[in-house]
């Protein structure tokens, strides 16, 4: 694939009507009021279908399962969809990204990591109970597993606890830096079983929690440089009880535990991140051209300055570059490749690099005006930077990218 189709750039002009018309005019509103964008995501999922696609898949899937479950056989992992669906998914991300990036940030994190999580490890009975409605926004979902001491060492530093109870399990412990968990209505919280081991040797859970169950506070949200529209927050556990029906997969022993589900999940954010980093890309340059044209200084444009000419090229070499990146994402969806770890974080890597990169010099590009917020670069600017650092640091990326290559 090098270029989008014309079915493509149908849809993406469809929703990019619909981010213009629905989402420009709050974008004040939700980066600083007190506009949550979980109703705008409602609606444009209803507009184009998605919702009603998600149930059709979700329909197929369950009874499927139930069928080998019938027949005492277990289900094989899901195959990666069709490029055109791979390329048709990843479009409202790019046009949602050069406007408003943290709502598309709300909406990973609920439709797709908080219920992948439940999708990959869970029962039949967990899957229809939590994940629809997750996958159609009907409620709201968080993945919290970023502890305020862990960090990058999301698992060794790792101190929330279960500990048995009887049939049940008493969970405490905090998270911070959880999209959506001021406002989630489910959660899938990580922690370490408690037996009394050694922290390093205990098993990593994952159980489904629900707002408003005793002993879990979610706080407000945070503020922070970007993704405003993205709410961020931290959770509170103390003595939670949960029965075993809210132990992902009702087990504590699946194959190779709650760390392989999470990584999973960190394998599918990373790539994502090249989807948002188009659209921010795209969007810098494009308002970084007009600005060159439009922009009068010592009697000429100054587009027609080479420094600003170099600006403009080498943002295009970025474009070009993520691109690329996202049309390989779709071609090995479309030939049922998965992506390892290590190709995922080279892929987040550079993509979160050049959208960093491309935001700031398209500040530079429009001067004072750039710093001001008046200019959506400003915002861009922000927004872009946590793209380096959320779903894995970039020195997190670099260890990935070069244990594997030395493995070789």
């Amino acid at each position: 694939m090098f270029e989008w189709s014309e079915e493509h750039q149908m849809i993406r002009e469809a929703v990019k009507r619909f981010v213009d018309d629905e989402v420009r005019p709050h974008v004040e509103e939700l980066e600083h009021g007190e506009m949550p964008p979980y109703d705008i995501i409602r609606k444009m999922l209803k507009t184009f279908g998605i919702d009603v696609l998600a149930r059709d898949r979700f329909a197929t899937q369950i009874a499927r399962e139930k069928d080998l479950a019938e027949r005492g056989e277990k289900p094989t992992a899901a195959k990666p969809g069709r490029g055109s669906d791979a390329a048709t998914s990843m479009i409202p991300t790019i046009e949602l990204c050069r406007v408003c990036p943290g709502m598309v940030t709300a909406m990973g994190v609920s439709m797709g990591l908080t219920s992948a999580a439940i999708m990959s490890k869970g029962t039949i009975a967990q899957k229809e109970r939590w994940a629809l409605d997750l996958m159609t926004m009907d409620k709201i979902g968080a993945w919290a597993i970023t502890e305020p001491g862990s960090g990058s060492d999301a698992f060794g530093s790792m101190k929330s606890t279960a500990r048995r109870d009887g049939d049940d399990y008493i969970l405490n412990g905090s998270k911070t830096f959880i999209t959506n968990g001021p406002y989630a209505d489910t959660t899938v919280f990580i922690c370490k079983l408690d037996e009394g081991n050694p922290p390093e040797q205990r098993k990593v859970l994952s159980f489904v929690l629900e707002r408003g169950m005793t002993g879990f506070v979610q706080s407000k949200p945070l503020r922070k440089m970007g993704m405003h529209s993205s709410p961020t927050g931290e959770l509170f556990l103390d003595d939670v009880r949960v029965g075993r029906d809210r132990l992902i997969g009702e087990t504590e022993d699946l194959p190779a535990g709650g760390r392989d589900g999470a990584k999973a999940t960190f394998q599918m954010e990373r790539s994502g991140v090249a989807a948002m980093a188009l659209g921010i890309v795209e969007e810098c340059l494009e308002l970084s051209v007009q600005y060159a044209k439009d922009r009068v200084q010592f009697g000429k444009p100054i587009g027609e300055f080479q420094l600003i000419q170099e600006k403009l090229a080498r943002m295009e070499v970025a474009r070009l570059n993520v691109q690329n990146l996202v049309f390989r994402t779709i071609e090995m969806s479309a030939t049922g490749h998965v992506m390892t770890l290590a190709e995922a974080s080279a892929m987040k890597l550079y993509s979160a690099r050049a959208a960093t990169e491309v935001a700031m010099e398209a500040v530079q590009l429009h001067g004072g005006n750039g710093y001001m917020s008046e200019f959506r670069v400003e915002q861009l600017a922000r927004d872009a930077k946590v793209l380096q650092i959320y779903a894995g640091t970039d020195e997190i990326q670099i260890t990935h990218i070069a244990k594997d290559l030395l493995r070789r």
